[in-house]
């Protein structure tokens, strides 16, 4: 990508919607519905791999000794609701660095962090210094291959909504990365302006 993207003021509704399966209840619940979905996948006999975009959700699937095994890639910016978080599980990654995205944009330059981080098969944290991870999720998407074999899912936090037209639940979106939903996030791109 040669452009930084920005969302459009009069169209930040649009990017509140779950991109994929939400996975609505407490972290509590949540965590323990996603830990069976998966445990089901794998008696099929499939690879997993798990990228994932936050803070809470990071912590969360790192806490599971089952799902943390499926973990590559994690995006935080050790902040929750505006409030400082400290992940306590540096050590899980083979590899850590430092990004700068500033609030409410998708910097140019991730595509390529995220295209050799995924080629590496590091277990890396990448660690939002300036800025926020929440859009994020979109080149991370994109960026990660389908593949014969194994299936590729990313994961982040959706807040509750209820200022909108619709509520929407709190929870954990799963993204099964196949080419429909890559299809989707190219057409949410297309709305952002680039500067």
């Amino acid at each position: 990508m040669d452009y930084n993207l920005r969302i459009p003021y009069d169209k930040r509704h649009l990017f509140t919607e779950p991109l994929d399966t939400l996975i609505a209840g407490s972290r509590e619940e949540t965590i323990i519905q996603v830990e069976n979905i998966f445990r089901d996948y794998l008696n099929s006999g499939i690879k997993l791999n798990f990228y994932i975009v936050g803070d809470i959700v990071t912590k969360d699937f790192l806490s599971n000794q089952f799902l943390k095994k499926f973990v590559k890639v994690c995006i935080i910016d050790e902040k929750t609701q505006r409030n400082h978080i400290n992940l306590e599980f540096e050590e899980y990654f083979e590899q850590t660095i430092e990004f700068q995205n500033p609030e409410g944009t998708i910097n140019k330059d991730c595509w390529k962090l995220f295209r050799e981080v995924i080629i590496s098969e590091k277990r890396t944290l990448i660690k939002i210094t300036d800025g926020e991870e929440d859009l994020l999720i979109l080149p991370l998407v994109l960026e990660i291959p389908i593949l014969k074999g194994s299936k590729n899912f990313a994961f982040y936090g959706q807040p509750p909504i209820t200022d909108s037209n619709f509520i929407i639940l709190e929870g954990i979106v799963i993204v099964d990365v196949d080419k429909n939903i890559q299809e989707k996030v190219k057409k949410v791109l297309e709305i952002m302006d680039q500067f």
